[in-house]
């Protein structure tokens, strides 16, 4: 018997239950507390908020944890058009440093939570779920600020692995190019981030190689690139086909999606060290309309 894809591409649009957004919400909260309680961190400027797929509203029911960031915005890290430096805006440097923060935020999350249930990450502190909260993966940054010859800036996070280098990132610009898509098409756009999260999962567990490098952020990104009358159809097979036609062919080449961003539009998606390349979607996207069974 033919599998109803529809049917399953219906349940897939859909959100997490009730019940699940609670516990990411309390394990927001109990993060939040963790910083103000520590008296080290509770006198600076720190911002402590949800990001990642929860907070975009694109999760799906195998993310069981929840993202959340925790930012110092007393320093900053910069980045500058040629000719400016941070002497030539009349800022000094800083004695504190990235490294300390981290140490910071472990001692409160710590303190919080119990040395067993906080786990050290070359990125991000992964706090141990319990009956009432979802497992959170804590990330610390600094604010990272991208200059402009006018001396303007846009505001971003940034975190230092303990291996060395550096994670930059756009929360907000995410969030915000998120909403105005999504409100764009009909709210039609988050569900069908999901959808196609869900089938990627699904491949995965059955085995589907080309969907094991494709992580979830990458779906998102390459639907936020889609043409909103992809989703625009009168069921969901028929703008599932449209949105994976679309990608599919539009990743055949360098040339055709060159200039495609991630949701913020602050970085390339396929440019840059990204830990995935425009030919690994693309082989993906091909098996997606494959394992459906478009023709």
């Amino acid at each position: 018997m033919a599998r109803d894809w529809e049917s399953t591409f219906t349940f897939w649009a859909q959100g997490p239950s009730k019940t699940e957004q609670e516990r990411y919400e309390n394990a927001e909260r109990q993060v939040r507390q963790a910083i103000q309680d520590s008296p080290k961190l509770a006198a600076r400027n720190i911002t402590v908020f949800t990001q990642g797929s929860y907070r975009n509203r694109v999760n799906v029911r195998q993310e069981s944890d929840v993202d959340i960031g925790v930012c110092c915005y007393d320093v900053y890290f910069g980045a500058y058009p040629t000719g400016m430096t941070r002497e030539t805006l009349g800022h000094t440097g800083s004695d504190y440093t990235f490294l300390v923060f981290k140490s910071e935020v472990e001692e409160a999350l710590v303190h919080r939570f119990g040395r067993a249930a906080v786990t050290r990450g070359n990125k991000a502190f992964d706090i141990k779920a319990n009956s009432y909260r979802v497992e959170a993966d804590v990330a610390p940054f600094l604010e990272h600020r991208r200059y402009a010859a006018d001396r303007t800036h846009l505001s971003g996070v940034e975190l230092r692995p303990d291996d060395g280098g550096s994670v930059i990132n756009w929360p907000e610009q995410h969030y915000s190019n998120g909403v105005s898509k999504n409100s764009a098409c009909g709210r039609r756009y988050k569900g069908m981030v999901r959808i196609l999260k869900n089938l990627r999962n699904e491949m995965d567990g059955q085995g589907v190689a080309s969907a094991k490098p494709i992580p979830g952020f990458l779906v998102e990104c390459l639907v936020s690139n889609s043409p909103n009358e992809c989703f625009a159809r009168d069921d969901f097979n028929a703008a599932v086909r449209a949105t994976l036609a679309h990608l599919f062919n539009n990743t055949m080449s360098d040339e055709k999606c060159s200039d495609w961003g991630e949701v913020s539009e602050l970085k390339y998606l396929f440019r840059g060290r990204q830990p995935w390349t425009r030919e690994q979607a693309h082989a993906w996207l091909g098996a997606a309309w494959n394992y459906v069974g478009f023709e």
